[in-house]
């Protein structure tokens, strides 16, 4: 046995079998060092004609995870990696991946040059590029399309999927998933091969024009129309009848340029804040494992936080107040595990492990053998405040308290428990178990060990979690009301509902604000409006056209009126919502003027882009990611933009200024304004 490497590249050989393991921990990213080794150790084994059969691995658990992202920035340095691929398939020798944890981007490229590929069980594989604004650039737009088909290949492609090796199997991207030791099937494997299988040489199956061309548009509209999507929609396509060589110089010709692209760069941002959005330095203490959590409140909210509790693999006791109410939100919690079995996210038998980890119960006392207990009640402050008093008497006092609330003073919750180092704010959005964004709320006398162990649980919960401080809203739902806030003065000032959604929606946002609010009920704001109207400061400016719509019963969509009419599921303009406009400036004495789509959507998003900076200010938000990270997975705003912050840093600055200005002239006396043209060029340094 002999041994060759770099030290992110391992090579071992052994009589007539070398094994090439990647070793860069934690994730083996595809890094310049990584590439440098692979060419060094494919040339070190051309040189010794002994060996007849190569084994690519990785180390860590994964075989490679991606690209080296934070080389994306500059030129990369030689070699990069169509070279490494070339010299794979340059060898007269067959070389077999042996695929586990994953295999994507750069990496599942790196796999799909070798002769064959052998996946662990649960090994997920794909091209997540256009999901990161770019396309593939090492081949993979040419050689899935050879072993998939293009239909399969071009959703796979535009759609950024990752697929579990088992998907990737019917499709034939593997030739096998290893049932015992996965070095020593990739190595039969290679040996059962004899010779090269060169997935360039393939032909791509032949496609019916047609059976292509919606396939194309389909695709192309699951990558949301971004120009990553169209191109690599356009490169997989050339596969058909370009030669190989044009095929993949024209790929990489493309990833060269669109990877430095403005659009490339904010997605990337996006990506590199989710990973550090909820990370807290100078933590004292570790986090506790949950294994047990008690939700109390089976309404829609507790209910979805249940079954993502329990696809999480914890077992949840949940707990409601009556028989009829328990039942009901038992019966959510089915409606949601039935779907994803139906859909077939959820094998039958993973369902049927699932329903025996599930506990209903009208008794509160049954919540005390949790490790942690999460209330998602109606968000009163003397209801949650007396439930959390007696979880504080009920439950031992290593357990953990976590409230769901979305705007209430969780310092105030935390101080009724009679433990406020062991409460810890848990804010889901809706709905729980689908949507990604979590706050975790750090009160005042929160300990270290309650913070981590929240965190903790949210990774396992698969969210993205944003650590935020105790204030009205805390971090998302305070900056969004500012933005909304706007919105409704836009329609005081001259502006209709549906103009300032669709100014808004033309800029990427996936709904306009007063589609949102009848989405989740005017009643929420109204009760938020109504509980803060006694400290309301008289100097600041008051819409009153939301409390009118209330008044009159027009609650949103579930009354089939709100901001817009509703009919079959379908909202459109009201000519009464135009007329209550009119009548509200009128009765008082307001003048209303026209207003450009240009002038709703700086305001609104200088409204919020200022609220970000006086979060940030006070300590509320932690850093500005995590405000992008937060708007991005929280609110609808376009991913490819970056989120508000960087938006507004890097493309939208002069908009940004300019409407600020509008904004304080039209809020007057109560309106504060923030260090905004500080926070932008700290961005933007």
């Amino acid at each position: 046995m002999g041994a060759f490497g770099n030290g992110t590249v391992d090579l071992q050989v052994d009589g007539d079998l070398a094994t090439v393991v990647i070793d860069n921990p934690p994730v083996n990213a595809g890094s310049h060092d990584v590439r440098r080794g692979l060419l060094d150790a494919f040339a070190e084994i051309a040189s010794r004609p002994g060996i007849r059969a190569v084994v690519l691995a990785g180390a860590n658990g994964s075989f490679v995870a991606g690209s080296d992202l934070k080389e994306f920035g500059a030129p990369l340095g030689e070699p990069q990696l169509p070279t490494v691929l070339a010299a794979i398939e340059a060898l007269t020798v067959p070389v077999v991946a042996a695929l586990d944890g994953a295999a994507l981007g750069g990496g599942f490229e790196l796999s799909l040059a070798c002769d064959g590929r052998v996946a662990a069980p649960g090994t997920v594989v794909g091209l997540p590029e256009v999901g990161l604004g770019i396309v593939p650039g090492a081949g993979g737009t040419q050689r899935l399309p050879r072993l998939a088909g293009l239909p399969a290949s071009l959703d796979l492609i535009c759609g950024a999927r990752r697929i579990k090796a088992e998907e990737a199997l019917t499709l034939g991207l593997v030739d096998a998933i290893a049932e015992g030791d996965l070095r020593a099937a990739a190595s039969d494997h290679a040996r059962r091969l004899g010779g090269k299988r060169r997935v360039r040489d393939l032909t791509v199956p032949a496609v019916e024009p047609a059976v292509l061309e919606e396939a194309r548009r389909a695709a192309v509209k699951t990558g949301r129309g971004r120009p990553a999507a169209v191109e690599a929609a356009r490169l997989a396509c050339l596969s058909l009848d370009m030669p190989v060589d044009e095929a993949l110089a024209e790929e990489r010709r493309v990833f060269q340029a669109i990877r430095v692209s403005p659009e490339a760069v904010a997605l990337r941002h996006v990506f590199f804040a989710e990973r550090e959005a909820g990370r807290v330095g100078g933590l004292s203490a570790p986090a506790t494992d949950v294994e047990r959590i008690a939700v109390i409140g089976a309404g829609t909210m507790g209910a979805g936080i249940a079954y993502a509790l329990l696809k999480a693999g914890l077992s949840v006791t949940l707990v409601e107040q009556n028989a009829g109410a328990l039942e009901a939100g038992r019966g959510r919690v089915e409606g949601f595990l039935s779907g994803d079995v139906a859909k077939g996210r959820v094998t039958p038998e993973a369902g049927e492990r699932l329903r025996a980890r599930l506990s209903p119960s009208t008794d509160l006392a049954a919540a005390a053998a949790s490790d942690l207990v999460l209330e998602a009640i109606f968000e009163d402050m003397d209801v949650k405040s007396q439930l959390l008093a007696e979880l504080g008497r009920l439950a031992p006092p290593q357990t953990i308290l976590a409230s769901n609330t979305s705007y209430l003073d969780l310092d105030a919750l935390a101080l009724a428990s009679g433990r406020p180092e062991q409460v810890i704010g848990m804010h889901f959005f809706s709905p729980a178990h689908v949507m990604k964004l979590l706050e975790v709320v750090r009160g005042r006398r929160t300990s270290d060990a309650t913070l981590a162990t929240g965190l903790k649980l949210g990774r396992r919960l698969g969210k993205t979690a944003i650590v935020a401080g105790v204030g009205e809203g805390f971090v998302g739902n305070r900056l969004y009301a500012a933005y909304r806030g706007q919105a409704e003065v836009l329609v005081e000032d001259g502006a209709l509902p549906w103009q300032v959604d669709q100014a808004l929606e033309a800029f990427g946002m996936a709904m306009g604000p007063f589609a949102v609010s009848d989405l989740s009920g005017l009643d929420i704001a109204w009760a938020r409006r109504k509980r803060l109207a006694a400290t309301r400061d008289p100097a600041e400016r008051y819409v009153r056209l939301p409390d009118l719509l209330c008044e009159a019963g027009r609650l949103g969509q579930k009354t089939g009126a709100g901001w817009y009419a509703y009919e079959g599921g379908k909202r459109r303009p009201d000519p009464a919502v135009e007329a209550l406009i009119a009548e509200d400036a009128a009765a008082a004495g307001r003048s209303r003027r026209a207003l450009s789509d240009e002038a709703c959507r700086d305001r609104t998003l200088a409204a919020l882009v200022n609220e970000a900076a006086l979060a940030l200010e006070e300590g509320i938000a932690q850093r500005p990611g995590d405000v992008d990270v937060a708007f991005v997975n929280g609110y609808g705003f376009p991913r490819w933009r970056g989120g508000p912050l960087w938006w507004a840093a890097h493309e939208g600055r002069a908009a940004v200024l300019a409407g600020l200005d509008q904004v304080q002239a039209a809020l007057g006396q109560g309106f504060r304004r923030g260090d905004v043209e500080a926070l932008l060029d700290r961005i933007a340094g």
